[in-house]
C-alpha cells in the first residue's frame, strides 16, 4: 500500500478509525510530517486536533538515525543500546539535548502561541504521524499524552516497521498501522509526494480546523421547487449554502419523504461542508399511499433523473457537480438514475438502502457508490453485499457500528453524515479546492 501524499494517507487512516468517533476522541498529530495527516483523522472524526511537539535525537554526524526522541514537557526516550553502538558520547548527548531542547520550545511557542494544550484528562487520544521508523519519537508523544492524564491512547500511522510497532504496542493501549512492510527502507519511500512540510502548513491546518469547530453560521432558508413530471406535481425542499462546490440529490425509502428528519439531518451536515441540497418527493401524497408505486424502481428511478436534468439546467446550480443520496428503495431508485445517466451523477451513497432492487442495471453504473449498513442490520447487510458483487464501478461497503436499519442510536446518523461527506469530497468535489486545505503536500 502506497499514499499519494499526506491528506490520501490521512483519509486512508480514518476510514480505520471510525468506531472511536463514538469515544470523542482528541487528535494529537505530531510536526511536522503528522500534522496534514492528523488533520484529515480530525476532520472524518468530527474531533479537536492538536500538536504535541517531539523532536528526534540524532546520532553525530546521522542526524537521520534516531537514538532517542524527547517531546514537549521533557520527556525523553533515549536507547542505550543504539547510543553505544554508534559511539555516542554522555557530552554528545547533552549537546544534542540542548539544541533539540531549544527547537522543541521554539516550535510549541510556532504552533500554539499562547493557547493552552487541548486537554486530555480522562479522554482518548490518537497520536498521529506519517510513519514509524524507530518509533521513539511516537513512544515520547505517547508517554506525553498519557502524562497529561489521557485514559487511552491510541498510536495511528499509515506505515511502520514491524519493530517499531512491536515497540509501541507494549506501550499504547492500541496500534493501528495500514501497511506494515517486510522491509520498511523510509517512511518516504511509501509516498508519491513527501515533500517536506513548513511551521506555516502546520499553523494554517490547525486553524482550519479549529474554524471547523467554531459555531456555525446559520445556513440559507431552504427555496422550495415544484415540478410538473409526467402529469405529477412533485415538491423539493433546496438548499444552497455560500459558495457551494456541488449538489446532492436526495432520493428517500418507502414511507418517507423530503420531511425525513434523518434526511434532513444529513443534508444540513452536508450543507456545512460545502455542498447544495435538494430533497425531492419523487410521489405525490396519493401514490405514496400505494405500495404498488413505492417499490416502482424504474418510476423512482426516471423521476430523479427528470429532477437531475432541472438541476443542470437551472441558473443556481448550473455546473455543480451532482451526487445522489439515497435510502431504503430510494437507494435503488439512485442506482438504477445513475445507471441511465452515465457521468453525469459523480458520485452515489446509499444508507440502509436496498441496491439490490436495482439488480438489472447495477453493472452500468458508473459514479464511485457508497453502500452504509448498520452493524445491526445483517439482512440488509447481506442484500449489499450481493449487489455490490454485481458493481462495477469503484464502490465500498461501510458498516456503522451498533446501528440498526433507521440509525436511530446517538452518533449513528452523524457517523453516516460523515462517511458520506468524506465520500462526496473525495469523488465528487475533488476537482474543487477545498477552502480548508493549505498549498497540497
Amino acid at each position: 500500500m502506497t499514499f499519494r501524499d499526506r491528506y490520501d494517507a490521512g483519509r486512508r487512516l480514518a476510514a480505520a478509525l471510525t468506531p472511536l468517533a463514538f469515544e470523542s476522541p482528541v487528535v494529537i498529530g505530531l510536526p511536522r510530517g503528522g500534522v496534514p495527516v492528523a488533520f484529515e483523522v480530525a476532520r472524518a472524526l468530527g474531533a479537536p486536533l492538536d500538536v504535541l511537539a517531539v523532536r528526534k535525537l540524532g546520532a553525530p554526524g546521522h542526524p537521520e538515525f534516531a537514538v532517542g526522541a524527547l517531546a514537549e514537557e521533557g520527556i525523553g526516550v533515549l536507547a542505550p543500546e543504539v547510543a553505544a553502538q554508534v559511539g555516542m558520547t554522555r557530552a554528545d548527548l547533552d549537546r544534542i539535548m540542548d539544541r533539540e531542547s531549544a527547537e522543541l520550545e521554539r516550535r510549541t511557542h510556532a504552533y500554539r502561541g499562547d493557547r493552552a494544550p487541548a486537554p486530555l484528562a480522562g479522554r482518548t487520544a490518537i497520536v498521529v504521524d506519517d510513519g514509524l521508523a524507530t518509533g521513539l519519537t511516537v513512544l515520547a508523544a505517547v508517554r506525553a499524552v498519557r502524562e497529561r492524564g489521557a485514559a487511552h491512547t491510541i498510536v495511528a500511522v499509515p506505515v511502520g516497521s514491524s519493530e517499531a510497532v512491536a515497540l509501541l504496542r507494549k506501550e499504547a493501549d492500541r496500534v493501528v498501522c495500514l501497511n506494515v512492510p517486510e522491509q520498511l527502507y523510509s517512511v518516504g519511500s511509501w509516498y508519491s509526494d513527501f515533500a517536506q512540510v513548513t511551521d506555516q502548513q502546520v499553523t494554517t491546518l490547525l486553524a482550519a480546523a479549529g474554524r471547523a469547530r467554531e459555531p456555525h453560521a446559520a445556513l440559507p432558508a431552504a427555496r422550495a421547487v415544484t415540478l410538473d413530471v409526467g402529469g405529477q406535481r412533485l415538491t423539493g425542499d433546496l438548499v444552497v449554502p455560500r459558495g457551494a462546490r456541488g449538489l446532492v440529490l436526495f432520493a428517500h425509502g418507502s414511507g418517507s419523504s423530503r420531511l425525513s428528519p434523518r434526511n434532513r439531518a444529513v443534508a444540513e451536515i452536508l450543507n456545512r461542508r460545502g455542498l447544495a441540497t435538494l430533497l425531492f418527493d419523487l410521489l405525490g401524497p396519493e401514490e405514496a399511499a400505494t405500495r404498488s408505486r413505492v417499490f416502482d424502481i424504474p418510476l423512482l428511478a426516471g423521476r430523479l433523473e427528470a429532477v437531475t436534468r432541472w438541476a443542470r439546467g437551472d441558473d443556481e446550480l448550473a455546473g455543480l457537480p451532482i451526487g445522489y443520496f439515497g435510502a431504503s428503495t430510494g437507494a435503488a431508485a439512485a442506482l438504477r438514475a445513475a445507471g441511465e445517466l452515465g457521468d453525469v451523477v459523480g458520485a452515489v451513497v446509499s444508507r440502509g438502502g436496498r441496491p439490490d432492487l436495482a439488480e438489472d442495471r447495477l453493472e452500468f453504473v458508473t459514479a464511485p457508490t457508497l453502500l452504509v449498513v448498520g452493524g445491526h442490520d445483517p439482512a440488509v447487510l447481506e442484500l449489499n453485499r450481493q449487489a455490490a458483487a454485481l458493481l462495477r464501478c469503484p464502490h465500498e461497503i461501510r458498516l456503522v457500528p451498533g446501528a440498526g436499519h433507521l440509525f436511530e442510536e446517538p452518533g449513528a446518523l452523524e457517523m453516516v453524515a460523515r462517511l458520506a461527506g468524506d465520500w462526496f469530497a473525495e469523488h465528487l468535489t475533488a476537482a474543487a479546492a477545498p477552502e480548508t486545505y493549505p498549498t497540497a503536500i
